[in-house]
């Protein structure tokens, strides 16, 4: 009979060093300084090539993870024990993040006088070329009518022939955006026999807005006053019901207000309000980390966009591009998780909160029985 502990043993591995598992002398050969190849040596470009080689690693580390995200999204059916490992890796990407924008401190030890030693040595290279970045936004969910022109053009004509087909191909597959929508919308429990969402939750902000109108009416100190507060729940009774009205959500999708499907909208809602349930806490927490990553990808753009004025002025960046002025404009026009920051629109108190009905919190929460 064979010994069990023997057979859990590992099998023998040949021995390998650091070194050579880490590749590091191929990877300290890497930092190939163009001052010194051209004999005016730049103390600075030593700096200038570790910081965006090291982010360029990075980014590596944020595709292996979208990628292994998107296998688990990409089905017609998300399992619940392969949530948390979701959340757990988007949150990886949420903290690496962190270390992106904190990178811009280190290279703005630089000054720009430092900078103008070598920048010239660069043209045409810029980091608008960075394929893996390209990669990230598109895997993540940014549309290319949402992108700004660089140059008046595409942002793939900026790349070698080989990058750009690989980045065209990525604005055609499943995005996180579009397997999240997809999960979203088929949540259950918007629309069952013992509760209706839409119903529930459209009677507790009507009778919350028309609390805010008699206090309007009652404590107004003007009739200006009253007549631009009267107006403005009336706004914001319409955005609420755009919620619910297919039509006037269309209107808005149409807008570029939303980009999720209606139901996904709703369902996005329902978690976020309900997100207590014990059912609904990582789901919440995937919603979550998503604005995370939209945000953190918004200031880490602010960051390189304040770092380029700093570095360059109003002169044009080493691709040509307008410098500082087109990163700081695409730190808008490039948000990918919009609607879940506008969710925070449609939120009501706690204590306005429809309670559900025992039959669905049971479903929702941890039975237990002896």
């Amino acid at each position: 009979m064979k010994n069990s502990k023997t057979e859990s043993q590992p099998k023998n591995f040949p021995p390998i060093s650091y070194s050579e598992y880490l590749g590091t002398e191929k990877l300290l050969s890497l930092q190939n300084s163009r001052s010194r190849e051209f004999g005016a040596e730049a103390h600075e470009e030593m700096l200038f090539i570790i910081v965006h080689q090291t982010y360029e690693l990075w980014f590596r580390q944020i595709l292996h993870e979208l990628d292994s995200i998107l296998g688990l999204f990409k089905t017609d059916l998300v399992r619940e024990e392969d949530m948390g490992t979701a959340v757990g890796r988007l949150s990886r990407i949420v903290e690496i993040q962190r270390l992106l924008v904190d990178q811009v401190s280190v290279l703005e030890t630089m000054t720009p006088l430092d900078f103008l030693d070598f920048r010239n040595m660069l043209y045409p290279a810029s980091g608008f070329q960075s394929v893996q970045w390209r990669l990230i936004e598109n895997k993540l969910g940014l549309k290319a009518s949402s992108r700004l022109k660089y140059n008046s053009q595409p942002y793939t004509a900026s790349v070698k022939p080989t990058e750009a087909t690989v980045m065209t191909k990525s604005e055609t597959e499943v995005s996180l955006f579009d397997a999240v929508d997809a999960w979203l919308a088929r949540t259950p429990f918007l629309a069952t026999p013992e509760f209706d969402f839409k119903k529930h939750y459209g009677e507790a902000v009507r009778i919350m807005l028309d609390d805010d109108r008699d206090s309007v009416l009652r404590f107004a100190k003007s009739d200006e006053d009253r007549e631009k507060n009267l107006k403005q729940i009336e706004e914001t009774k319409s955005v609420f019901e755009s919620l619910f009205n297919e039509d006037r959500y269309k209107e808005l999708q149409d807008k570029g207000t939303f980009r999720l499907q209606h139901k996904s909208i709703q369902a996005a809602l329902f978690i976020s309000l309900y997100r207590d349930q014990p059912a609904f806490n990582l789901p919440f927490q995937l919603l979550t980390r998503l604005q995370d990553i939209d945000e953190l990808m918004t200031t880490w753009r602010y960051r390189h966009a304040m770092m380029a004025h700093r570095m360059l002025g109003t002169k044009i960046g080493t691709g040509g591009s307008s410098g500082h002025s087109y990163l700081k404009a695409a730190t808008e026009s490039h948000r990918i998780f919009g609607d879940f920051f506008n969710l925070a629109t449609f939120l009501i108190p706690r204590s306005s909160l429809p309670k559900l009905p025992t039959s669905i919190s049971k479903k929702l929460g941890f039975q237990y029985f002896s």
